[in-house]
């Protein structure tokens, strides 16, 4: 990351943009005369899923005019098929002050165009955008611009494994899952045994499918008519498989490792109730898993980790009765005994705790420490008010609870994650994309991954990954009014489009 230039960038966009710097003066903004235009600047016409990320369309408008009478001027922006008179419109700015442009990506608009407006592929839908401004004692002003775009047919968001080479065989309601990278894009790595294999779109049902094309790549079966080719696994081995719908190519190959003995982990004893509570898998290492919890007052007592819930066979145990919570030993114990246990001292609750636990074969640990929120959380990226400019980042508004902040306000269409504490080096404390680098909020609580670059306690609980080269951000496809919201101690973020 080029640090200076961005900062540097950020403090200019700040200016021009004014979505955060100061922006009172609305006499001095439009001089009360200034006339309101509407213009689009058009990247693609032609909608393509393998750009999906790329901008699709900038709808820019002048600020108007107040009639120079110092009153805020509030913008609606409104899409709709050419020659309806905006009738069941798309509002893109909904009365909203200071905003001057918007932009879509060329997924965002491939999705209005099909589920909005009755777009089909491959034929061009016409457009008009309008712009209304409106401020107090003055007639609303509007302009109009039109202009085209050709939809795409999206390609799945799932994708699983099936046939008697992957884990669960033919059974296509527990077909494996594949891990979804970017659209069109899954990985997986695992064991698979001599057989052939496929892959089903939903599960328990057998098409459409991805079956194997008369070059080796993926072809979409939609009838079960079609050819019914698979691709053959000769060795049972440990296997690194990627797949791309977009370009048709699949790549399995033999890889050292080996695949995690459990998909989930609980955390279960006195403070749950003796209830399995389901941890949290950690994105970068499938081996860790993570659980972070505020044990009230006089709430401790004994616990241990399921492999499966409500299963009190194939637990996860200390090595020693009554063991603290600095204990990192731990054990696999297959049946019910022994039955060690961690022991929680009342003295030590009241406070929030965050738990790492490692599955690996023969190297199990068992990791807990008392955690102490971050007084403050951050917006750092060109999509955040003051872009890359750390010092000066966008701060959230604090809660009753020391772990959840809120903000709301526009976003631009760009990256973004979320300093904890504005380490001028970049290597401190930082929430980021638990999903990938680039990849869109789900618009629902997610899981977050919260890493700290200069925290050796942190770090060395990834063996095989080097943190300090994570950057992971979410990708704002499209500028608006955003609510979010973070939980330090849980670890998640909820990124929603107002």
């Amino acid at each position: 990351m080029k640090k200076n230039i961005y900062s540097i960038l950020a403090v200019l966009l700040c200016g021009l943009l004014m979505t955060a710097c100061s922006d009172n003066d609305y006499t001095e903004l439009d001089k009360g005369h200034d006339v309101l235009t509407l213009s689009a600047s058009q990247a693609a016409e032609v909608l393509n899923e393998a750009s999906h990320a790329s901008e699709a369309i900038t709808l820019n408008w002048t600020t108007g005019s107040n009639g120079g009478n110092g009153s805020r001027i509030y913008y609606t922006l409104e899409m709709a098929p050419a020659g309806t008179d905006f009738a069941n419109a798309y509002v893109a700015v909904d009365n909203e002050t200071q905003v001057y442009s918007w932009t879509a990506n060329q997924e965002n608009l491939n999705a209005l165009l099909l589920d909005k407006f009755g777009g089909n592929a491959g034929q061009t839908v016409n457009l008009e955008a309008r712009v209304t401004a409106a401020a107090d004692g003055i007639e609303p002003q509007t302009s109009i611009v039109s202009f085209a775009a050709t939809p795409y047919t999206p390609v799945t968001t799932t994708l699983y494994l099936v046939g008697d080479a992957t884990p669960n065989g033919w059974d296509a309601a527990h077909a494996t899952e594949m891990k979804r990278t970017d659209n069109g894009q899954f990985t997986w790595e695992g064991n698979l045994n001599v057989g052939n294999f496929k892959f089903l779109t939903t599960l328990s049902e057998w098409i459409p499918s991805y079956n194997k094309g008369t070059d080796g790549g993926l072809v979409l079966r939609t009838s079960f008519d079609d050819p019914d080719e698979q691709w053959q696994v000769t060795e049972a081995h440990f296997y690194k498989m990627t797949v791309n719908l977009l370009t048709s190519e699949i790549s399995y190959v033999q890889t050292d490792g080996e695949a995690p003995r459990f998909d989930n982990l609980y955390f279960v004893g006195n403070p749950t109730g003796w209830g399995f509570v389901k941890m949290q898998k950690d994105p970068l290492d499938p081996f860790l898993f993570r659980y972070g919890r505020y044990f009230e007052q006089g709430n401790g007592g004994e616990f241990k980790f399921g492999t499966s819930e409500g299963a009190w066979e194939n637990m996860l145990k200390a090595s020693q009765a009554n063991a603290p919570y600095t204990d990192t030993n731990m054990s696999f114990i297959a049946g019910y005994d022994p039955d060690n246990k961690w022991f929680l001292q009342d003295s030590e609750t009241g406070k929030a705790y965050k738990i790492c636990v490692d599955i690996r074969s023969d190297k199990e640990r068992m990791m807990m420490r008392e955690f102490t929120p971050y007084e403050m959380v951050y917006l750092v990226g060109d999509a955040a008010p003051c872009g890359w400019d750390l010092g000066n980042a966008t701060a959230m508004t604090a809660t009753e609870s020391p772990y959840i902040f809120t903000w709301t306000g526009s976003l631009n269409s760009g990256e973004l994650k979320f300093s904890c504490d504005k380490q001028s080096d970049w290597n401190g404390a930082w929430l980021m994309n638990a999903n990938g680098n680039d990849v869109e909020p789900t618009g629902d609580v997610e899981h977050a991954l919260f890493i700290n670059k200069s925290d050796d306690y942190l770090k060395n609980q990834y063996l095989t990954v080097n943190i300090g080269d994570v950057d992971n951000k979410w990708r704002i496809m499209s500028a608006g009014t955003y609510t979010i919201t973070v939980n330090q101690l849980e670890e998640t973020v909820s990124i929603v489009k107002q």
